[in-house]
């Protein structure tokens, strides 16, 4: 389906895609591989043409977070190797193997599922191995405490029958953060893993790909490169370390100026009357709300960025539109486009005023809003995930 409409749309920027791969893959090396993270639709940018694009550019791994987005992927003709980071049910395992799926196993129980299952299956399923230095979510304990009783369910796991086991690899809870506390614990984190490969190699158990490095690892600690990394946010240029590496955001989220409308001293704009006009004041309507994703919480706090500079949004966002003040921007006027994020209007900005991370706000871009995807100064695709 295509939008004929010119409301809302996000621009994503393959160019900046590519410069921000090469400026990454620089960073950490020409030995470790690039995983490409591209799970919750590429953070909101569109899984299938930033896939095509990072296989194009020499990237060797991707990473989503269920079957359903590996078998887009493969329907849309991607060939990459692809690593389900999360929990799949041991049930869906003949759609792993279906699909060439590649399965992270954070359990020794979840271990012998897909063993049982991959068996039945009559295939061999490739998989990862999920430690938890410090995360405390997913994946093998590796604490002091825990350390010999997981090595020999790691050992017991990786003699299953119906398991490839090609990976192990763990996640940084506080990578990104530059504390001495923080920076500890990932240093921490990163002993624990290392001590798990060693004690596995020991045990004759030689592991081919370990990786670590996450987006603040891939900024901070490129020593952790490992055999493969897997930058996420920062690959699409926004998150607070993006800049340190000069990364391009790749997505711009645009609307148009719908309405310009006059107001008298003392007029209130919009839900719960929380803007009240000081002075005989220019309001545009715009044709973006919390339904398209720019949340209710960047209310009177956030901006748009327009040809003649910032205007502010005044009163309460609404569902489908919100309302911004022109009345120093007497040039802008009705069909002119506005930034809502990107280059101009940075997301992480917009994701401080509400409490949040890029991640969300990127992610919450919803699928009425066409992404048109731009190569070389030109258009090459656009996708509307509504269905026609």
């Amino acid at each position: 389906m295509e939008s004929t409409l010119r409301r809302t749309w996000a621009e994503i920027d393959l160019d900046a895609l590519a410069h921000n791969y090469r400026a990454l893959r620089a960073q950490m090396g020409p030995e470790a591989r690039f995983l490409g993270v591209v799970k919750a639709d590429a953070y909101g940018h569109g899984a299938i043409e930033t896939a095509r694009t990072l296989e194009e550019l020499g990237a060797e791994y991707l990473a989503i977070s269920n079957v359903d987005e590996a078998r887009e992927l493969r329907l849309a003709g991607v060939g990459l190797p692809i690593l389900q980071l999360g929990m799949t049910p041991a049930d869906q395992t003949a759609a792993l193997l279906e699909n060439r799926v590649t399965q992270a196993v954070w359990s020794e129980a979840a271990g012998e599922a897909f063993s049982r299952e991959a068996e039945r299956a009559g295939g061999r399923l490739r998989v990862h191995l999920k430690l938890d230095t410090g995360m405390s979510r997913l994946g093998f304990q590796c604490d002091e405490a825990r350390f010999e009783d997981s090595l020999a369910a790691l050992r017991r796991v990786c003699a299953l029958p119906g398991l490839e086991v090609e990976g192990v690899f763990t996640h940084f809870a506080v990578s990104d953060e530059d504390s001495e506390e923080s920076r500890a614990y990932t240093l921490l984190q990163h002993r624990r893993f290392t001590a798990m490969l060693g004690r596995l190699e020991e045990a004759g158990i030689a592991i081919p790909l370990r990786h670590c490095a996450n987006s603040g690892a891939t900024v901070g600690y490129p020593q952790f490169a490992h055999d493969m990394f897997r930058p996420g946010i920062i690959t699409y240029g926004i998150g607070h370390q993006a800049h340190l590496l000069g990364l391009r955001p790749v997505m711009t989220l645009k609307t148009v100026v719908g309405a310009v409308k006059a107001f008298d001293p003392g007029v209130t704009v919009s839900y719960g009357r929380t803007f009240r006009a000081e002075r005989p004041s220019r309001v545009g309507v715009l044709p973006i709300g919390y339904a398209d994703g720019l949340h209710r919480t960047l209310s009177n706090r956030w901006r748009v960025w327009t040809a003649q500079g910032p205007a502010p949004i005044t009163g309460r966002i609404c569902m489908d539109m919100c309302m911004v003040d022109l009345t120093d921007l007497p040039a802008v006027g009705e069909g002119d486009e506005v930034e809502v994020y990107g280059p101009r209007n940075s997301v992480n900005e917009a994701a401080a005023l509400a409490g949040t991370i890029s991640y969300e706000l990127t992610c919450a871009v919803s699928k009425r809003v066409p992404r048109i995807y731009r190569k070389g100064g030109r258009e090459i695709a656009r996708e509307l995930l509504l269905r026609g």
